[in-house]
């Protein structure tokens, strides 16, 4: 009974070492069986550095429209929101007073004309002096200048545009008795807008004038404009350690209005970079590598990453123009990984 049990105890012990000595199983996933993966081409694509900021949307021109004289007014020619043209006169003031001045004025102005001119003729023939000659200039002058007072007098009591634009709501009415600065209408010139928006000083080397914009307004959704940055401030705020940039975008349909709320993108550094999926990007630390595919084989490369949109990454370093790298199935990558490129999804 003894002897028996030592053998059986021997045997297990002879099973345990053989299991012990056994080598451990190796190679890639799936016992080298190629892993199925699905791959991007990389390749060449258009991609710009866009600096975001929120503007203010201004008027090209603005003014206030007021009364320069106290007067009543006689017509108001325009309606609330018209669109005028520079010049068009939009209201006048009664002036019948200053009318009739004027003409006593012209009338007296001829005639100090006629007799200078009688006078100047006389003359010659030594009949009167030159000293009633200067004195009778003097009074032509006079009349003329009265002349010309009465008609600014009268210019007064018109009010006209002084540019193309488009009015506001009118604040006078016909009998209104106006003093001088009492407001008429405003008048906007709104076929270009100016946009004032700030931009941190930290991309004061990425701007300059003439730079493309693109402006959004939460009225139009997605709807873009196009514009460009026309000047840039001398100064930078002291306080918040930014820069006023200045742009203006056309406005032919008159979409955009003053005082709008717009975001704004800058785009700078137009330029042709290669392009891949941002899912294909592994990251370990500060270390970015991507599974580029050559001879069936996934082998990790080492990349230096750019710009990032939309799910795509500029790649600045490491890869070439029509490599492949994977971009599913990389839960099963290691380097040397065999592989084989499927259309539909990794399984």
């Amino acid at each position: 009974m003894r002897a028996s049990t030592l053998a059986a105890a021997l045997v297990a012990a002879l099973c345990l070492s053989a299991c012990g000595q056994s080598p451990a199983p190796s190679g890639p996933p799936g016992g080298g069986k190629p892993q199925p993966v699905r791959v991007e081409t990389v390749q060449k694509k258009p991609w710009i550095d866009r600096i975001e900021a929120l503007g203010t949307a201004r008027a090209n021109e603005s003014v206030t429209l007021t009364a320069k004289t106290a007067e009543t007014v006689a017509r108001v020619n325009f309606e609330d929101g018209q669109r005028v043209e520079a010049g068009a006169v939009l209201v006048e003031m009664t002036d019948r007073a200053e009318v009739a001045q004027l003409k006593e004025a012209q009338a007296a102005a001829v005639e100090a004309q006629k007799q200078y001119e009688r006078l100047a003729g006389l003359v010659k023939q030594g009949t009167v002096t030159q000293s009633q000659v200067d004195q009778q200039i003097a009074a032509r002058d006079s009349a003329r200048a009265r002349m010309d007072a009465i008609r600014v007098r009268l210019q007064d009591r018109v009010v006209t545009a002084p540019f193309a634009g488009v009015l506001g709501f009118r604040a006078v009415s016909p009998g209104t008795f106006v003093q001088p600065g009492t407001v008429i209408a405003t008048l906007d010139d709104v076929s270009t807008i100016k946009l004032d928006f700030s931009v941190p000083e930290t991309f004061l080397t990425a701007l300059a004038v003439g730079q493309p914009i693109e402006a959004t307004g939460a009225a139009y959704g997605t709807q873009k404009f196009q514009g460009k940055v026309t000047s840039l401030s001398p100064r930078v705020d002291p306080i918040t350690r930014s820069i006023t940039v200045r742009a203006e975008l056309p406005n032919p349909d008159g979409l955009l209005r003053p005082g709008m709320l717009l975001s704004v993108e800058v785009l700078n550094r137009p330029r042709e970079s290669l392009s891949i999926p941002e899912v294909a990007v592994s990251a370990v630390r500060e270390r970015m590598f991507v599974y580029r595919v050559s001879e069936s084989k996934a082998i990790e490369t080492d990349v230096r990453i750019g710009a990032r949109r939309g799910g795509e990454v500029e790649i600045i370093e490491g890869l070439n123009e029509g490599d492949q790298i994977v971009t599913d199935g990389l839960v099963r990558m290691r380097n040397g990984t065999a592989v084989q490129v499927v259309e539909g999804p990794a399984a």
